[in-house]
């Protein structure tokens, strides 16, 4: 495979633009029609809600609600609703079009989507954000459905959210339809492996990606940057595998230690610590911006969106980048990451195990018939090393990263979608 730079995109405001310079380098690399490459620069539809809400002091604040729904050529939309401070339109359509190429990626029945409300979570009480999420399950009624468009967790919601909106959705549409969402609590219809499948699939590219540079996982060490749920699991999993774990770190603090962090060392302090790492004592603290640039043979970065910029792509010690967040990478990074030979696995294929196993619940769900962790497991790990392989083969035919590769990759089983359903 070839790290080739081609036609690196410039640097970008907008999120959304950013998706679209790279559709464009992959549109053109394996000739995409000009009308299929139109449809896909275009959501298809755009909701933004008001969502009044009775606070603990009485008062009432309105926050603003978000759900774009970018294509629907394969099934169903599918995508997380988060809850952040700097959640807005752009943002919200760019991790839809995501999506979209997520799901055709992982070889999924779906389309794309995402929602979003911009608020504080930490800031509000359990009250505040359980009625902050059932006003957003009345107001997003007629987008939401089991076979329309199913949300799921994202940064600053979990299984508890996503409880309150399917018990609303069902109160204000009169169905029973726990498929309506994903991500839920294993009592309620979710699915088991849910809550680490992010991570998991993290784990299972990194794995298909030693292999083919030929370094054997007990010969390497990695940097977790995150330590939520995506990149606290991805640590653990790594770390049973035998790769040495030197650095991680949170929104609180970060950590290094060459010799090796133990990971459930880590687990059990954060668990006792309201979720934070901050005040660790396993390895040395470090400060943020140093941990992307620490020595490592792997990088995962499980954070933020634009964390790598140019500045950083060029002091990168890694040899291998797995994107656990979405969109860690700034497209103006991207020529240095291939300039340096870094192989990088895209965030469209490195963190889809999540999408993947929410599929999975939501089959579960539509038979009324549950699997075991270990099916769950199985299943997901083989769909991955599938999807990393048709990845890893397109970049290699068309002499390009792992980045263009995916989106190659998802393009061409969208165009399909597109073409065959005449959706021009």
């Amino acid at each position: 495979m070839s790290t080739q730079t081609v036609n690196a995109p410039q640097a970008h405001d907008s999120m959304f633009e950013a998706v679209l310079a790279r559709l464009d380098v992959a549109a053109k690399l394996m000739n995409l029609s000009e009308e299929v490459t139109k449809v896909l620069r275009n959501p298809k539809k755009e909701v933004k809600v008001s969502l009044p809400v009775v606070m603990d002091n009485g008062k009432i604040e309105v926050f603003e609600g978000y759900r774009t729904v970018h294509s629907t050529h394969l099934g169903p939309s599918k995508g997380g609703i988060r809850y952040a401070l700097d959640v807005n339109a752009d943002e919200v359509k760019a991790l839809a079009a995501w999506m979209s190429f997520k799901c055709a990626v992982a070889n999924l029945p779906y389309g794309g989507a995402k929602g979003g409300i911009k608020c504080d979570p930490r800031a509000m009480s359990v009250g505040e954000l359980e009625r902050l999420s059932r006003a957003y399950a009345k107001a997003m009624k007629d987008v939401f459905g089991v076979n329309r468009d199913i949300p799921a967790p994202d940064m600053g919601t979990s299984g508890r959210e996503m409880a309150w909106i399917l018990d609303e959705f069902n109160k204000v549409t009169g169905d029973d339809s726990p498929g309506v969402i994903t991500g839920k609590p294993i009592a309620i219809g979710g699915s088991l492996g849910r809550d680490a499948a992010t991570g998991r699939g993290v784990m299972v590219n990194t794995l298909a990606a030693l292999k083919k540079m030929n370094l054997k996982p007990t010969d390497v060490c990695a940097v977790v940057q995150g330590f939520g749920n995506v990149g606290s699991h991805a640590a653990r999993l790594l770390s049973e595998k035998g790769i040495k774990i030197v650095g991680i770190g949170d929104h609180t603090a970060s950590f290094y230690n060459e010799k090796g962090i133990n990971i459930k060392d880590a687990l059990d302090f954060s668990a006792k610590n309201k979720g934070t790492l901050k005040g660790f004592t396993g390895a040395t603290e470090i400060a943020h911006d140093q941990l992307l640039l620490c020595k490592c043979d792997v990088l995962v970065p499980a954070a933020l969106q634009n964390v790598i910029t140019e500045e950083y792509a060029s002091k990168i010690q890694a040899k291998l980048i797995v994107e656990g967040a979405n969109g860690p990478t700034m497209p103006e990074a991207d020529h240095i990451i291939n300039e340096k030979k870094i192989i990088c696995v895209p965030d469209i294929l490195a963190n889809s195990g999540g999408v993947t196993v929410s599929y999975f619940e939501w089959v579960q769900n539509k038979a009324g018939y549950y699997w075991s962790e270990e099916e769950v497991n199985t299943k997901h790990d083989i769909k991955m090393e599938l999807a990393f392989e048709n990845v890893w083969n397109n970049a290699t035919t068309f002499k390009t990263s792992m980045r263009i590769g995916a989106y190659i990759s998802a393009l061409q089983r969208i165009e399909q979608g597109v073409k065959l359903k005449g959706s021009y």
